[in-house]
C-alpha cells in the first residue's frame, strides 16, 4: 500500500461516514483526535483533515491509515486532500516570520516602544500590509490572519520585551526579543529594513517574486527577513549580471576561480565545468538599497562558499571567508588545499 495515493471518491465515502456517525463518533471509531492545525473544507462543512485522509485509504487500500503513520504537517494529509482535488484550511495563523516582526517593530519604535490598540490607524495600515505579504500561503491562514487585534497583540509583545519596560511580558517569542534587540542596538538599519520592506510590498516587487526558491531559503539567515533575501538572491541569479561580470573577468585576463576558496570549476571536471561560477552580491540589500547593481558589487564563488556566505547572520564578504578557510587550513593539514589560479591582479578576490 501507497501512503498518499488516495482518491477523490475514497475522500467523499469517509466524508460520508463522518457525517452519519458525528464528528466524536467518527473519531473515536478509527482513534483520531481533532485536528489542531488544518480541516478539510467541503461544502460548508469542516471535517479533521488528518481522520479524512486516514480513513479514505480503507476504500482504496483495504484499511484505513492509524494516527501514527502520518507525521503531521503539509505533506501528509494535506497534501495527499489537495493532490486529491478538496481545500484544506488552517485552523491557526502560522508564526510571525522575522519580515513581519521588523515592520510591527518598527512601528513599536515609532511609537516611544508603546503598544498600539487594534482601532489605531497605523495598527489597521499594517494589518492590510502584512494581508499582502507573500510569506505564508493562502492556505496557511484563516480568517482572522494578521487582522487589527493580532497585529495590535504583537505590538504589546514586543513592547512589554522592551528592558525599561517595568511590568511583565505579554506572550510572545524568542524572535520577538531578537528582533527588539537589532532595533535597539541598529536603530538605522533596522528602520531602513523596515522601511525597503515596506516599500517592496507597497509597489509590489516584493510581491511578484520568484516563489521557487523557498525550499533553498530555509538554510538561510539574514537579518534583513525572507522576502530581501529573497530578491537579493534574486539579483545573484540574474543571469546578464553573471555574464557581464564573468565577461570582465576574463578581459582582465583573469580566471573564474572561487574569490573564497580558490575552487576552479574547469580545473576539477574539465569541459563540463569550462565558464561556470556562481556570482554573489557582496553587500547586503539592506546596506545597498535599491540601485543599481555594479559589476564590482559582484564576487564569483564555489556553490559550496555561497551557500556558507548565506547561511548565518552577520554574512561574512568573501575576503573574510577566504581568511577564515585559511586560518582552517593552517591549523589542520587534513583540509585539502586547491591550487588557486590568480585573476589579473595577482589575487583570485581582486577578480570583483
Amino acid at each position: 500500500m501507497r501512503k498518499g495515493a488516495i482518491t477523490q471518491d475514497s475522500v467523499l465515502k469517509a466524508i460520508a461516514e463522518y457525517d452519519q456517525l458525528g464528528r466524536t463518533e467518527f473519531l473515536a471509531k478509527y482513534g483520531f483526535g481533532e485536528s489542531v492545525s488544518y480541516v478539510l473544507v467541503h461544502e460548508g462543512g469542516w471535517y479533521d483533515s488528518k481522520a479524512i485522509a486516514g480513513v479514505a485509504h480503507q476504500w482504496d487500500h483495504g484499511r484505513a491509515l492509524l494516527p501514527e503513520e502520518f507525521s503531521g504537517g503539509k505533506d501528509h494529509a494535506v497534501a495527499w486532500l489537495k493532490k486529491a482535488g478538496f481545500k484544506v484550511k488552517a485552523v491557526q495563523n502560522p508564526d510571525w516570520a522575522r519580515d513581519e516582526i521588523i515592520l510591527a517593530c518598527q512601528l513599536v519604535m515609532a511609537n516611544g516602544w508603546k503598544g498600539l490598540d487594534a482601532n489605531d490607524p497605523r495598527v489597521v495600515e499594517l494589518s492590510n500590509l502584512l494581508q499582502l505579504m507573500p510569506i505564508h500561503s493562502k492556505a496557511d491562514r484563516n480568517e482572522k490572519f494578521r487582522n487589527p487585534n493580532g497585529v495590535a497583540r504583537k505590538t504589546f509583545d514586543i513592547a512589554t520585551r522592551h528592558p525599561d519596560y517595568p511590568g511583565k511580558p505579554t506572550n510572545g517569542g524568542a524572535l520577538d526579543v531578537a528582533v527588539l534587540n537589532d532595533f535597539l542596538a541598529k536603530p538605522a538599519e533596522m528602520t531602513e529594513v523596515a522601511q525597503l520592506i515596506r516599500q517592496g510590498i507597497t509597489s509590489g516587487d516584493l510581491q511578484s517574486l520568484p516563489s521557487d526558491e523557498d525550499e533553498a531559503l530555509d538554510d538561510y539567515s539574514a537579518p534583513e527577513g525572507r522576502l530581501l533575501l529573497r530578491r537579493h538572491l534574486s539579483r545573484e541569479r540574474n543571469r546578464s549580471l553573471r555574464k557581464k561580470k564573468i565577461a570582465s573577468v576574463l578581459r582582465q585576463g583573469g580566471r573564474l576561480t572561487c574569490e573564497a576558496c580558490g575552487f576552479d570549476f574547469e580545473e576539477v571536471y574539465g569541459e563540463r565545468g569550462d565558464g561556470y561560477i556562481e556570482c554573489h552580491h557582496v553587500v547586503p540589500l539592506h546596506e545597498a538599497g535599491e540601485g543599481r547593481t555594479r559589476l564590482g558589487d559582484l564576487a564569483l564563488i564555489c556553490a559550496n562558499c555561497h551557500r556558507m556566505i548565506h547561511r548565518q547572520a552577520p554574512w561574512p564578504t568573501p575576503s573574510e571567508l577566504r581568511a577564515l578557510i585559511e586560518t582552517r587550513r593552517a591549523g589542520q593539514h587534513r583540509i585539502p588545499v586547491p591550487q588557486q589560479s590568480t585573476s589579473a591582479a595577482g589575487d583570485p578576490a581582486n577578480a570583483a
